[in-house]
């Protein structure tokens, strides 16, 4: 019998996968209980089961052992019931993206068994609550990530579900998109008493959860309030000014510091939490030395905690939580001067037909700087950078990379240029070896020298036990291993980065840009594309766009400082990135009404 206070209960589930000639156990004796009418977190890092406790939740999926009740139904027995009474998103939308908006619409309507007589007013409510009712017409495959992931939630909402199920509904989306998207979930929450379960890579969105639940390889690390997490560490997180050093030199020296829980780059200083509660003197004269950094107490973010959790647990297998081996060692040193220029934009124009998805902007790069282009969905940022990789053509301006104007140059000039896609450009089909021999022979690599470069690429990304598994068959945080490792196998002296790490967790996310720095600070310059917020914070300057112009450039600390007030003192990036785009907005509508 259910308990009314209860949506979900799960009671000792287990499941195995067996892939290739490995099994992997997805859930181990799982157990929890899900609130009703609240939005309650699934939180973990990347396989630790989440996916699969929603679909078997959704009745898409049969335990190998124990049940789940979901508002009083079996989901393995009567799973046609349960799914009738729920509403669910999964990562990929669950969309056909050769139907029209309107299409899925009727689709999810007939799968739910709506009267043809009540759907005109709620698809109606649905399009005003998302947005989309001017885009009826238009393919799904032609909506922007954002525009996506808001009629999945719409199709999800069909039929005013008791239970919302959503797995990671915001990844790859910007933070306007992001924070709308929240603004529908808790309406739905106060309005229609839905209770939700939602999976998130976003950190800071588990702080807006009344409960979360940690999950680590298959079993409950712990359940409660996002503060009871926070607030048991308060004492242990810090905000560092780096010395002469700088803070790639002093994040990567602290990450390998005995006593340091996590290290990450926050802007023009590093943010510290130690395993021991200290104060700011305590930090100081334990971790620096001389002028090594200034410390002040900050306090604690349920990421902290959580990273914290996540270093406490036993290494079971080459697969811990250990990640990516020391970076400093995995490329030589870049020549040439860190001032020089070696991507210069000017002008740059792109159409398609009488559109303009960029209009004449204008930025430089310098050598082993991290820069990062920003901007909402449908901005020309992805446009932009694929323009400055060589794979589309400029309608007019300068585009200049290393020494090469890519309006004239050849092939040949992709040689000095690494490319990361966010799909990863992988062979889904191919096994780890074979996409590195792929990859390497397309760069031209031969003889010893390649097979070098296929053994280090191995080896620093920890890819040799999983080197006969096909790409499609990796988790996500070791496919991006592999696409950055491909990327890097000709030791390019410029690397770009699109959306490298979205749907990534937080320990894979943090080995990543770990590699990153230590790149930058050997010469390598790195171009970056992300919605990842905190992500922006290591770069060392950022260029934001909208509808293919740039609104504002600058350090992540002076485009943050634009934004600083007595009620906002300490403005994150996100803050700055969402006032700029309602700044931009509030703008538009002005000039359109004169």
């Amino acid at each position: 019998m259910s308990h009314p206070d209860f949506c979900m209960e799960i009671d000792g589930v287990s499941k195995t996968f067996t892939s290739g000639r490995r099994r992997v156990k997805a859930l181990d004796n799982f157990s929890a209980r899900v609130r009703s009418g609240v939005v309650t977190g699934l939180i973990g890092a990347d396989g630790a089961g989440k996916t699969t406790l929603m679909r078997i939740a959704a009745g898409l999926l049969v335990p190998d052992s124990g049940s789940v009740t979901v508002l009083g139904m079996d989901s393995a027995t009567d799973y046609l019931n349960v799914q009738s009474s729920i509403g669910y998103m999964p990562q990929r939308f669950g969309l056909y993206e050769d139907l029209s908006v309107r299409e899925n619409l009727d689709l999810y309507a007939d799968l739910h068994d709506l009267p043809k007589a009540g759907r005109k007013a709620r698809y109606d409510e649905l399009m005003e609550m998302t947005g989309l009712a001017p885009f009826m017409k238009r393919l799904a495959g032609r909506l922007s990530g954002g525009m996506k992931q808001k009629l999945g939630l719409a199709c999800s909402l069909m039929n005013v579900p008791r239970l919302l199920i959503l797995d990671e509904p915001t990844v790859g989306v910007d933070p306007v998109s992001r924070r709308e998207l929240w603004e529908i979930v808790y309406r739905q929450v106060r309005e229609e008493k839905m209770s939700v379960l939602l999976s998130t890579a976003y950190l800071d969105e588990a702080e807006r959860c009344e409960d979360v639940i940690l999950v680590h390889r298959g079993r409950v690390l712990g359940q409660g309030a996002p503060r009871t997490f926070s607030s048991a560490i308060r004492g242990h997180s810090f905000m560092l000014t780096p010395g002469k050093a700088g803070k790639r030199k002093l994040q990567e020296e602290l990450s390998a510091t005995e006593g340091i829980i996590d290290a990450i780059i926050s802007g023009s200083k590093v943010r510290l939490v130690t395993a021991d509660e200290m104060d700011a003197g305590q930090v100081e004269q334990r971790f620096g030395s001389g002028e090594s950094f200034r410390a002040e107490s900050v306090p604690p973010r349920f990421e902290d905690a959580f990273i914290r959790l996540l270093r406490e647990q036993p290494s079971e297998s080459e697969e811990g939580v250990s990640g990516l081996k020391p970076a400093s060692v995995e490329t030589a040193p870049v020549s040439g001067s860190r001032d020089e220029e070696v991507i210069v934009v000017e002008d740059l124009v792109r159409r398609f037909g009488d559109f303009y998805a960029v209009k004449n902007i204008s930025f430089s790069v310098k050598r082993g700087e991290i820069f990062g282009l920003l901007g909402a969905n449908g901005a020309g940022k992805s446009t932009t950078f694929r323009m400055l990789c060589g794979l589309l053509p400029a309608s007019g301006g300068k585009l200049m990379v290393a020494d090469n104007n890519l309006r004239t140059a050849g092939p040949e000039a992709r040689a000095s240029v690494g490319y990361m896609a966010q799909k990863f450009s992988l062979y889904p089909a191919l096994t780890v070896i074979q996409n590195l021999n792929f990859f390497s022979s397309a760069y031209g690599l031969e003889g010893s020298f390649r097979r070098e470069r296929i053994k280090w690429a191995l080896d620093s990304f920890q890819l040799e036990h999983v080197k006969d598994a096909r790409s499609a068959d990796l988790p996500l945080g070791y496919k991006q291993r592999l696409a950055l490792a491909a990327a890097l196998m000709h030791l390019p002296p410029i690397l770009f980065l699109d959306e490298p790490t979205s749907g990534v967790d937080p320990l894979a996310r943090r080995e990543f840009w770990r590699h990153i720095n230590a790149l930058a600070e050997s010469g390598v310059t790195v171009m970056v594309t992300t919605h990842f917020m905190e992500e922006a914070e290591y770069c060392d300057r950022i260029v934001i766009m909208a509808e293919g112009e740039i609104l504002a450039r600058g350090t992540p600390e002076e485009l943050k400082g634009r934004f600083r007030t007595e009620d906002n003192p300490n403005p994150t990036m996100e803050d700055a990135f969402i006032a700029l785009i309602e700044e931009h907005q509030r703008i538009g509508e002005e000039r359109d009404r004169t």
